[in-house]
């Protein structure tokens, strides 16, 4: 971490009343923390979030005040981010996001979110990375960078195990400490070790009976005293649930989510108990020391603040970075008979089908919402690429109900005067709905399968929306709403070349139908362009290269955390399957899986050879194994693949998975064009953690290195020995 000048600290602690340390530690706003004026202490002020600077409200209450000012550039999603594999776009990304902030006045963007995607279900996972923490170790360590380029704190969350929204505020997550140290831990460590984040945020649940937000085993014992954290730690949003034990925990900052802000456990009740002797200010001193230290960090102190970067926000340049990560994070699941690209040359009509070709997803999702300055729907990007002289037709195919509308009582006058009870006034008007939007769908869906009928070329556009990937809600199963399976299977009956494009936060069953489509393309929640994006890769502009960064399972249940753990569950939930999460138990058990993880096609193909593995022997402590191999573009588009570093440990004395992702690179290559790609493994990519000595270790003993496209596509392997380490930190 930068290092800063902590005499300055110590001259402003000696200055404060303890009034005025209160009044920093806790909200006097939703979003920005107290102010010292008369110091030169400014507030801290906070804004959501991970897809773009959220609109703005008033201070005490969820009221917007913003008018025109607050609009802003969408981001991709980190699921769509992660998607692109690449931690060049990680971290301009990052800079997007970070300038915007700071354009916007703000000092910590609460972003990025990084927990483990451990369920398909978890209504947050389209703002997370992926189900693999080394992945999530390299590409939040750019997106962190990028942001505090601008002098913005990022606030990596939700720490730790965070990884359902069920019963979010009070469930308690049990799991064992070889899981938490390999799986939920370290996307964690390395936002800290290796991108300096400024700030971190305490997630909502508890983790083994400690309200994570101020618990002393995750804020004190792992953060502060093991991985030596000093800057800012700041609570999820009404996380807080005691006095006592947030002020004489390791966390800094409460912040909630209601308007009476000295009322806060960290405001008046604290101050009480401190004047009281229940609690000593040196618990409140050592809180200003690091809310102290992350201002200086982010020149916001003093002098400092003339050297402050001063950011900006819906700058054309962060357009075309958006763009640009768009297209790479656009994946092509399948592409049976080279369906794809559709050949604009002679093209005359085009039907779009499905409500997500139109639908815009930035104002949905919770804290991830915001107010975009534009975004480009499918639909219009296609129009914008193909111009006036290709007819576009669209048709919705299938029907979502409005809020407004489910709220219709369409009988509720003539339903009273039958003196019938609530409930019963409550079912009839459930059905009368259900009747209605039946009719409307059936509507919608004749409509469709006409149009399928008649056009050639069918873009059939489906997914998710913010009504399922969403805060505060799981979904309770991976079928796809609104009847869209059977919209699906009809178009595919009358036009079986029909492309299938699904828009969506986190996986789908695809079961009834993906054997039929010839052609899938995934993408996530894309950000302002991503309708362009969409556009430019399904017409051949852009050569698909998105890889997914989570494992397709066929059906949640096949997913580890249904088979042998727990989700979902109110009050406690049990992580049975421990460190195999995602492609690690659907690999080493050999389950079948719609589409494994580190899968994307290309409109070109690659070919691997000529690996070499080396052992360095002479590395002290350290292990020193380089893997060398060739990439070849063996078609005839330029394109880029990600090359896939696992390791398998063939003999080891505990249960491992089959293999486990150790490094990733993506090159760009014209056709006929080949490249060595150069990948150095270090003690990290062999060792497990032990929990007797309480350590990662590495066992002497025979490791396989697979080189691969995904976690089930492995062009390449080699037997190495490697020798053991003596046990130490990760």
């Amino acid at each position: 971490m930068k290092k800063v000048d902590e005499t300055r600290i110590d001259d402003l602690l000696s200055q404060l009343t303890l009034e005025e340390k209160i009044n920093m530690i806790h909200g006097v706003g939703l979003f920005q923390s107290g102010g010292v004026p008369r110091l030169g202490i400014p507030p801290l002020k906070m804004s959501d979030g991970p897809m773009g600077v959220r609109k703005d409200f008033a201070n005490d209450s969820w009221i917007n005040i913003g008018t025109t000012d607050d609009y802003v550039s969408y981001l991709p999603s980190n699921s769509a981010v992660a998607s692109t594999w690449s931690r060049d776009l990680a971290y301009i990304t990052g800079m997007v996001l970070g300038a915007e902030a700071r354009g916007r006045g703000k000092d910590v963007i609460l972003a990025p979110g990084i927990n483990i995607k451990r369920s398909p279900l978890c209504g947050r996972n389209f703002e997370y990375i992926s189900e693999d923490p080394r992945l999530v170790e390299e590409l939040v360590v750019p997106l962190v960078k990028g942001i505090q380029e601008y002098d913005v704190a990022a606030c990596v969350k939700h720490l730790a195990a965070n990884n359902q929204e069920t019963d979010r505020l009070e469930v308690d997550t049990f799991v064992d400490e070889r899981t938490l140290r390999e799986i939920y831990y370290p996307g964690f460590k390395a936002a800290i070790d290796k991108g300096e984040s400024h700030s971190i945020m305490g997630a909502y649940n508890k983790l083994y009976g400690e309200y994570c937000s101020h618990s002393k085993t995750l804020l004190t014992k792992i953060l502060r005293d093991e991985w030596g954290y000093d800057g800012a730690v700041i609570s999820d949003w009404g996380a807080v649930h005691d006095t006592k034990e947030a002020a004489e925990s390791d966390l800094d900052i409460e912040m909630s989510v209601t308007g009476n802000f000295d009322n806060y456990y960290m405001a008046n009740p604290l101050l009480e108990a401190v004047r009281k002797g229940e609690i000593k200010e040196e618990c409140i001193d050592k809180k200003i020391r690091n809310i102290l230290r992350t201002m200086l960090r982010l020149n916001m102190l003093g002098e400092d603040r003339k050297n402050r970067a001063r950011g900006t926000y819906n700058a054309p340049l962060h357009r075309e970075a958006i763009l640009e990560c768009a297209e790479e994070s656009i994946i092509l699941l399948k592409n049976d008979d080279n369906r794809l690209p559709i050949h604009k040359d002679g093209l005359k009509t085009l039907a779009i089908i499905g409500q997500n070709g139109e639908r815009l997803h930035s104002g949905g999702g919770g804290s991830a919402e915001i107010k975009a300055l534009y975004e480009i729907s499918p639909l219009l990007g296609m129009k914008m690429l193909l111009g006036g002289d290709v007819d576009v037709k669209y048709a919705k195919g299938y029907y979502v109900p409005s809020k407004e509308e489910k709220k219709i009582n369409w009988q509720k006058d003539s339903l009273k005067k039958n003196n019938i009870s609530k409930e019963e006034e409550e079912r009839l008007i459930a059905l009368r709905l259900e009747e209605e939007i039946k009719g409307r769908q059936e509507e919608l869906l004749r409509e469709a399968v006409t149009l399928a009928k008649e056009n050639k070329e069918v873009i059939l556009v489906v997914g998710l929306d913010h009504e399922h990937d969403v805060e505060g809600k799981d979904r309770k199963d991976m079928k796809l709403p609104y009847g869209q399976d059977k919209l699906i299977n009809e178009v595919l009956a009358v036009n079986p070349d029909t492309i299938v494009v699904v828009i969506a936060g986190s996986p789908v069953e695809m079961g009834s139908w993906a054997d039929r489509a010839k052609a899938i393309v995934w993408s996530y929640y894309a950000g302002m362009e991503g309708g362009r994006a969409l556009a430019k890769v399904i017409f051949g502009d852009v050569n698909p290269s998105g890889k997914l960064a989570e494992t397709f399972p066929k059906n949640h249940m096949d997913s580890p955390a249904h088979k042998l753990g727990e989700f979902g569950n109110y009050g406690k939930v049990t992580y049975n399957e421990g460190v195999y999460v995602g492609y690690r138990y659907f690999d080493s058990y050999d389950i079948d899986v719609e589409f494994p993880f580190g899968h994307g096609l290309s409109y070109t193909t690659f070919a691997y050879s000529n690996l070499t593995v080396t052992v360095d022997e002479a590395c002290n402590d350290d292990i020193d194994v380089r893997v060398q191999a060739t990439i070849k573009n063996t078609g005839t588009s330029y394109g880029a693949e990600v090359v896939q570093v696992y390791v398998s440990d063939k003999e080891a004395s505990v249960q491992r998975p089959i293999h486990e992702l150790k490094d990733f690179t993506k090159v760009y290559l014209k056709p006929g064009e080949e490249e060595t790609v150069n990948i150095i493994l270090n003690k990290n990519s062999f060792s497990f953690f032990d929990v007797e000595s309480h350590s990662f270790v590495v066992e002497a003993g025979e490791f396989e290195i697979q080189i691969g496209s995904s976690s089930r596509d492995i062009r390449l392997k080699e037997t190495i020995s490697v020798p053991g380490t003596v046990p130490g930190t990760k």
